[in-house]
């Protein structure tokens, strides 16, 4: 069976030859068609639709922004704008808020719909990174669960909005929420024996297994040491932000390692003051929104 020649290789100046590129792979010759003339116009359209585009709307970057387009189009003008609009569409609402007693303010169901949106938005965005999306707190410990009903400062309404409102043991607020638990070992001011009795006596009065006999001792150092911040049953103390160690909720863990550990340690978290960076409304609106997650009192 013979193969019809090519007319390619019998005839280099032929026609079929001249529309080849002249390179080949394994054989295989690119062919060097033109390009539709239709393709070739888009083409030349999207150039300049680009170089209009560029002249008419931001595009080049520069040190400290871009070149604005003889438009003068900004997207963060528009954004600013529609949040503008929202704010004055807000500000009456926002106003009342601002004006009511949080005590009674649940009263309103208007106030409270408005507020339980808007401190869910602020919630989100300011909050949910260490406690939580869901508000339950954090895998990290030190992280405190809202959803409860263990308040270390107090879960009222008017407690609620003075945490968000000062924080806690910043630096940039003089009205924080201030306490400081001696680190018992780590300064040096009881002696391991000790600290190991007053643990043993932290796991009998919060009903954990413990030692009976060093319970009994570490309750003597107890009540010289802790109750003054813990009280006399270890139930905690909400002026002085004294947690109850006699429940099952523990910010930083309740077995027996995690209780020494804090004995000597004496860990205590930080929480910025949000004066600075909210509106009274938002500050209300987010103190709401926590409230009636089901842990506020």
């Amino acid at each position: 069976m013979s193969r019809k020649p090519d007319p390619r290789k019998s005839d280099p100046g032929s026609e079929l030859n001249a529309r080849t590129t002249g390179h080949q792979w394994d054989g295989i010759e690119e062919w060097d068609n033109p390009m539709p003339r239709w393709w070739l116009w888009t083409f030349y359209a999207t150039i300049v639709w680009a170089l209009i585009y560029v002249i008419l709307y931001p595009a080049w970057p520069l040190i400290t922004g871009a070149t604005p387009g003889l438009l003068g189009f900004s997207t963060r003008a528009n954004v600013a704008a529609e949040i503008e609009r929202f704010e004055a569409a807000n500000a009456p609402i926002r106003a009342r808020l601002v004006a009511a007693d949080l005590e009674t303010v649940t009263q309103d169901p208007e106030l409270v719909s408005f507020a339980n949106n808007a401190g869910a938005a602020v919630f989100r965005s300011h909050c949910s990174q260490c406690h939580g999306s869901g508000a339950a707190g954090v895998s990290a410990k030190g992280y405190p669960n809202l959803l409860d009903d263990d308040w270390i400062w107090g879960g009222e309404m008017s407690a609620i909005h003075t945490t968000i409102t000062h924080g806690i043991r910043n630096t940039t607020d003089p009205d924080a929420r201030f306490s400081q638990m001696p680190a018992f070992g780590r300064d040096e001011l009881l002696e391991p024996a000790q600290i190991e009795a007053v643990a043993q006596h932290v796991l009998a009065i919060s009903g954990q297994d413990h030692d009976a006999a060093l319970a009994t001792e570490g309750a003597a150092i107890f009540a010289e040491n802790c109750a003054s911040c813990h009280g006399d049953e270890g139930k905690g103390n909400r002026d002085v932000g004294a947690p109850n160690l006699t429940d099952a909720i523990w910010l930083y863990g309740g077995d027996k390692d995690a209780i020494t550990y804090q004995i000597v340690n004496a860990r205590g978290g930080v929480m910025p003051n949000w004066n600075a960076r909210l509106s009274e409304a938002d500050i209300r609106s987010v103190a709401i929104y926590v409230h009636g997650l089901g842990g506020g009192e």
